[in-house]
């Protein structure tokens, strides 16, 4: 079995490679990475490991931010010294959330439940961690049903502009800029929906095509976005990820 640890604080990721040998010796660590562009670059540049162990606050920002820049297909177990991060942990494909100091049974449980998952979903293993991408042509979501008051609307796919999240909250903005909350995360409605109509473009939003109204080059090879309804803050396509969405406005 072969995996990776990010990780940038050296007796923490020292610690795990023992407690991994000490669990099954067969186990391979094929890299410690430190940072968020050590890890982006190494799995833009060798194939993806079985399994990542993975901390959350690393010198140049939250890990989180490597599943923006990077497609990740195989599962993670964040490991942290803090506990607030774990709701968002598991909308990044995450089988386990360990604090730190990770003792070794929490370890082994996490390693066991990896196994067992592997094991009961062997046949489609890989359409279980990249679910998003998986979805079968004519399956995707094609309407909405919200809540506005004490009634409920249903509201058609192609209506709607974009989805973002806020405050624990994700909500739906249709075409004429009317709000709704959803009790949905971000990663569950973006699974739902075509990839070639909608892009995940950072963690808040996640935007329909005909909503974007105008591309502009923003310093440091960025894109501006600017959208219909109009937003209260700046969308930024990351250096990272303008290749990938150019090809996707280019489909």
């Amino acid at each position: 079995m072969t995996v990776i640890i990010v990780e940038d604080e050296k007796p923490a990721a020292e610690k795990l490679v023992k407690a991994l040998a000490a669990f099954d010796p067969s186990i391979q660590v094929a890299a410690i990475l430190a940072t968020i562009k050590e890890t982006v670059s190494w799995l833009h540049q060798n194939p993806v490991p079985e399994l990542i162990f993975m901390d959350i606050e690393l010198t140049d920002g939250l890990s989180f931010r490597i599943f923006e820049k990077v497609s990740i297909s195989c599962p993670v177990v964040f490991v942290t010294a803090y506990d607030e991060y774990w709701q968002e942990a598991f909308e990044h494909n995450s089988i386990d959330y360990l604090l730190k100091p990770v003792k070794q049974e929490k370890l082994e449980a996490a390693m066991k439940k990896h196994d067992k998952v592997k094991q009961y979903f062997a046949a489609n293993y890989q359409n279980l961690v990249n679910w998003p991408t998986t979805n079968p042509a004519g399956s995707y979501k094609k309407r909405f049903l919200v809540k506005r008051g004490t009634d409920y609307q249903s509201i058609r796919t192609e209506d709607i502009a974009y989805f973002y999240a806020a405050h624990k909250l994700v909500c739906l903005v249709d075409a004429k800029g009317q709000k709704f909350i959803l009790d949905q995360s971000l990663s569950d409605i973006e699974s739902q929906l075509d990839p070639a109509l909608f892009y995940r473009v950072n963690r808040k939003y996640l935007l329909n095509m005909s909503a974007i109204k105008r591309i502009k080059s923003y310093p440091k090879s960025k894109l501006l976005l600017e959208v219909e309804p109009p937003l209260h803050e700046e969308v930024i396509i990351s250096q990272e990820n303008v290749s990938a969405f150019k090809s996707w406005m280019g489909q």
